[in-house]
């Protein structure tokens, strides 16, 4: 009896699916046709720049996703943890930006990875991290090879093009028997810029700050091969990339609620949605309760400052047409609450109980990082085409 109960349990979990009506929810829905039209649309732009294309695995954190951005083999990718990093090694990726600031301990784990045959290049800021970095190298036997990391904007950690240090970090790697890959930007206050115009000059104020720190690098003596931008909403909007080398990027291969935020895409560019199923209404309140709270979805809830406020994620039907101005307004662990904007004159649709929905996620990172696995879907089936797992840890 208990082996019966596991079987239908796995049956249930979506493993046997083979609809998106049969789903077991909540689950974490990919739309492959919009996935390789995103991948299409920014490496052509690429392209037409001259620049490499570095994407960021980061957002997708699946070997079958990456195989799509690079159909013929593997290519150059970024990544956020040295966990993706020995994965995608694992699946013969072997260029790869360890693109998050070095400690003692991942030092070290970079170094195996370098010692294993990766061309891993890792990133930092200062020259304790430098000195460090070459007793890893020491230690393991290997040269590292290192960026180092320049704010253009304030968002995070990094050194300024005119801060002096950045000549004394060039210094220290030398000395430490580091290699110095060349310098690593990211613009990430471009996330909250919501026009046209604004977008554009985060993009030339990226590349106009990531040049200048190669060009004060160069100046002094020290060789900067590789000048490394990127940021989802600048990658689309850079009008010149000159002195740029290449362009990082994640969330583009899925774009975001965010991302039509700012004004990267549209609501039919976004290719994941998490599938839920109505558990509930309280109609004297103006809500339907869903099986999909912030453990599906995530807590992100990025497009708060944005002028459209979109909740926890906007809905959709299962067939993935927009409900006009529902969203998921409140959301607790395993449950979400469905209402129409506020100040909307839209009525609250009749969803009967066991129905299904598709929501939009605000940030497919956080959204993505929540499952295990994209149920593969095409537009307009309702057929599960493939279950691609997601790796996960750091």
């Amino acid at each position: 009896m208990l082996r019966e109960e596991m079987n239908r349990t796995d049956h249930q979990n979506g493993e046997a699916a083979a609809t998106i009506g049969a789903l077991a929810t909540p689950a974490l829905l990919l739309d492959k046709n919009r996935l390789d039209r995103n991948l299409a649309r920014l490496s052509s732009r690429m392209a037409e720049q001259g620049v490499v294309l570095r994407p960021h695995m980061k957002t997708a954190k699946s070997i079958d996703v990456a195989q799509r951005a690079y159909p013929s083999g593997a290519g150059p990718i970024t990544v956020s943890t040295l966990a993706e990093a020995e994965y995608f090694a694992q699946h013969g990726f072997r260029d790869i930006t360890y693109a998050v600031g070095l400690a003692p301990h991942t030092a070290a784990r970079a170094m195996r990875l370098r010692k294993a045959g990766v061309d891993l290049k890792v990133l930092l800021d200062s020259p304790e991290q430098a000195r460090m970095l070459g007793a890893a190298g020491r230690a393991a036997g290997v040269i590292p090879s290192a960026f180092i990391e320049i704010d253009c904007d304030g968002h995070r950690g990094g050194l300024t093009a005119d801060d002096p240090k950045l000549i004394a970090v060039g210094v220290a790697l030398g000395e430490a028997g580091v290699k110095l890959a060349g310098i690593l930007t990211h613009a990430g206050e471009s996330y909250s810029l919501f026009t046209p115009e604004a977008l554009i000059a985060a993009a030339e104020n990226e590349r106009a700050v990531a040049v200048a720190a190669a060009k004060a690098l160069r100046a002094t003596g020290h060789e900067c091969p590789v000048v490394s931008v990127g940021s989802t909403p600048t990658a689309h909007f850079a009008e010149d990339l000159t002195g740029v080398t290449e362009m990082r990027a994640g969330v583009y291969m899925f774009f975001d609620l965010v991302m039509h935020g700012v004004g990267v895409c549209t609501t039919d560019d976004i290719a994941i949605s998490v599938l839920a199923t109505v558990i509930g209404k309280k109609p004297e309140k103006g809500w339907i309760l869903v099986d999909a709270g912030w453990m599906a979805l995530s807590r992100d809830r990025g497009t708060a400052a944005q002028p459209v406020d979109q909740g926890y994620g906007l809905v959709c039907d299962v067939a993935g047409k927009i409900y006009p101005d529902l969203i998921v307004s409140q959301a607790s662990q395993e449950h979400g609450i469905l209402a129409v904007r506020p100040g909307s004159a839209h009525a609250l649709p009749n969803l009967p109980i066991g129905a299904k929905v598709r929501i939009l996620p605000n940030h497919a990172c956080a959204t993505a990082s929540q499952h295990e696995s994209y149920s593969v879907v095409s537009a307009d089936s309702d057929a599960i085409e493939a279950q691609w797992p997601r790796m996960r840890g750091w």
